[in-house]
């Protein structure tokens, strides 16, 4: 009897959180391409669904997204999943930007038309992207990864133009800060743990804003 939210993007860190916070009152549509994680983490968190899939592969999205109408039309979604790697304007192949773009911004769009016109019916719903300081601001190195996630800030800003209107509440959750997990720890060995922005924080303060 729960309703449905949907979480791609379901990895170690904060995807991970997402679930185990938005469990507690939905039943969760987890997506991600590693198989073995999601029917880990479906085994820990009831009501936690596992959908093995490439956000950047369209058909596949597709189909995906129609199975999880199976369970019920979403009433929250959140594009965790992110393309990401560095890259200067004159060195990077473009076919890396060229992917970034299809899993940054490209299915985003996908997620949100298959999902949003079902939370306008209803009147309500929340749509949110997980962000972070290359929407906003792009450094020398990031060509392949802050144009993909400034195009995924403007269009929500654009969604939620249309869609606030309509009941459905749509944000970009930007975090700038360095996530605590494994690899930023390696990266980053001289930090304190204060630097770091916990995945438990940043989903909590997803479901703050999801129902504000």
């Amino acid at each position: 009897s729960k309703e449905i939210c949907v979480i791609t993007g379901v990895g170690p860190g904060t995807g991970t959180a997402l679930v185990r916070k938005f469990a507690e009152r939905y039943r969760v549509a987890m997506i991600a391409r590693k198989e073995e994680r999601l029917q880990a983490l479906a085994q820990e968190v009831p009501g936690a669904v596992p959908f093995v899939c490439d956000v950047a592969d369209t058909e596949a999205l597709y189909s995906t997204m129609d199975e999880i109408k199976k369970l019920g039309d979403p009433r929250v979604l959140i594009h965790n999943a992110v393309g990401g790697g560095m890259g200067d304007i004159l060195t990077i192949n473009p076919q890396h930007v060229e992917r970034n773009f299809h899993i940054n911004t490209m299915a985003l769009l996908h997620l949100v038309q298959g999902f949003a016109p079902a939370m306008v019916t209803a009147g309500e719903g929340a749509i949110l992207a997980t962000g972070n300081t290359a929407a906003y601001r792009g450094r020398a190195n990031f060509v392949g990864f802050a144009p993909t996630k400034a195009a995924q800030r403007i269009m929500l800003e654009s969604a939620a133009r249309q869609l606030g209107p309509q009941g459905v509440h749509v944000a970009y959750v930007a975090i700038d800060a360095a996530i605590d997990v494994p690899w930023t720890r390696e990266a980053l060995p001289e930090a304190s743990d204060d630097f770091f922005a916990r995945p438990e924080d940043i989903a909590a303060e997803c479901y703050h804003v999801a129902h504000q």
